[in-house]
């Protein structure tokens, strides 16, 4: 007996060429030619040469050169998507590249303001520049430790009084479905998240001037109108946290006979922690730069003064603009120094929430 012979033919031992057409029957492919993953960064590399080129040939600028060659870049990697792969994958190589293009559009702005301030500061910046005040300062030196300290403790009150606040009005407005008073309390929300800053300083100057008399300047002053800023901002952030909490996590709790109060505070914040970190911390960037607020209730000092109840205090927003608006060499150094410091301040404070979400969010894999 002689066994059966096969009808089909052997798979070829042939190496595979990218370039050759795919494989078909009868004229139908059954498989679609698609470009290398470096084709987009390939075209990239092609359009800045080419556009390069002719930008040096006509005496282009910087900025012409850097927008033909991302126009470059659209267009003749899409043409030569479309051509080679169809017009599906075309379609989405054409949005893939403005993707990456909206992205280096965003960073340009960012990069450019890091780059000025980290320029602009690095000639005053040190450490005889974060541990002095301005207190018999010359052109050679005076620093803003003052500032630091008030802004860290203004600011630190201010968080103080928001953050619990708002926290728990966002617990009340999704956890306890407040009815006709939650739908107020957005409201007004809303409302207080667009209140100009100037606002929030004449009301808390006018509301310690109805108890402490006219002429009272103090750093609490400042926290309480920087904490009316600061609430609504961790109210909404903080409640958009929270409604993404799945319910079958709240539902599984009360199963076992745990506590509403406890299930919120064990579950529902513990799931939501970076979240709730997050919304904290634009909060805290939203107010910690803030300037008109502080130049009416705080005023300014060109000593260190750490009693927030009591004087005049110096933050570092009101000192930048003093000593920029002077307009002279020395005070514009420390004016850009000062900016150099409050951003190095957020990077730290960030940096340091991050750390306590990774602390306290829920471990194990997902």
């Amino acid at each position: 007996m002689t066994a059966p012979t096969s009808s089909t033919a052997p798979a070829s031992s042939a190496p595979f060429d990218p370039l050759a057409d795919p494989p078909s029957i009868e004229g139908v492919p059954l498989t679609s030619y698609r470009l290398p993953d470096w084709f987009l960064w390939a075209a990239l590399g092609a359009a800045f040469v080419v556009v390069g080129g002719i930008g040096l040939l006509a005496d282009w600028s910087i900025a012409a050169t850097l927008v033909a060659t991302a126009a470059a870049w659209l267009v003749g990697a899409t043409a030569w998507s479309w051509i080679k792969e169809g017009e599906r994958w075309g379609r989405n190589t054409l949005m893939t590249v403005s993707v990456y293009l909206a992205f280096a559009v965003v960073m340009v702005p960012l990069v450019s303001l890091v780059w000025m301030v980290l320029v602009g500061g690095s000639a005053r910046f040190g450490t005889e520049f974060l541990l002095t005040n301005m207190r018999g300062a010359d052109e050679s030196n005076g620093g803003f430790y003052h500032g630091i300290v008030g802004t860290l403790q203004i600011t630190g009150i201010a968080s103080a009084i928001s953050i619990p606040l708002g926290i728990f009005t966002a617990i009340f407005l999704v956890e306890y479905n407040g009815g006709w008073v939650a739908r107020a309390v957005t409201f007004l929300v809303d409302v207080m998240t667009g209140i100009p800053s100037i606002v929030a300083g004449l009301f808390a100057y006018s509301v310690f001037l109805a108890v402490a008399g006219p002429r009272y300047q103090a750093g609490i002053i400042g926290a309480v109108a920087l904490s009316v800023l600061m609430t609504p901002v961790v109210i909404r952030g903080v409640e958009e946290m929270l409604k993404l909490v799945p319910k079958d996590l709240r539902e599984a709790s009360y199963a076992l006979g745990v506590p509403k109060w406890l299930t919120i505070v064990k579950v529902v914040l513990r799931t939501a922690v970076a979240g709730i970190t997050t919304s904290v911390m634009i909060a805290v960037a939203r107010v910690i730069g803030e300037t008109a607020p502080l130049l009416i209730t705080v005023g300014l000092t060109i000593r260190t003064n750490t009693n927030p109840v009591e004087g005049s205090m110096a933050t570092l927003p009101v000192l930048v603009y003093d000593q920029y608006s002077r307009g002279e060499a020395d005070t514009m150094e420390r004016a850009w120094a000062g900016a150099l410091t409050l951003i190095i301040l957020v990077m730290l404070l960030n940096l340091a929430a991050r750390l306590i979400s990774m602390h306290f969010s829920p471990k194990g894999k997902r």
